[in-house]
């Protein structure tokens, strides 16, 4: 699996913006995230490359790995430079 996001939960200070979404991504797939403004595509994004608050929201918890390395170990620059 090339991106496997599990139970993911992330919040705006008190306010949890993603409540536990789901969704792998396999090697040579194209995957679109969709919705009306509001449904979480920038903050989905956002979590997955780490970026850190004020402008992005806090990881709670779930799972998040790319190529099987977890991404809550690493910082946003970590993310593209170490893992591309």
């Amino acid at each position: 699996m090339l991106l496997s996001i599990e139970d993911l939960h992330v919040a705006y200070g008190l306010i949890e913006a993603l409540h536990g979404i789901t969704f792998n991504v396999k090697e040579g797939e194209i995957v679109t995230l969709i919705g009306a403004n509001g449904a979480g595509k920038s903050t989905t994004l956002m979590s997955i490359m780490r970026l850190s608050p004020p402008e992005a929201p806090v990881y709670r918890s779930g799972r998040m790995t790319f190529q099987g390395e977890d991404l809550t170990r690493f910082q946003p620059h970590q993310v593209v430079s170490q893992l591309g």
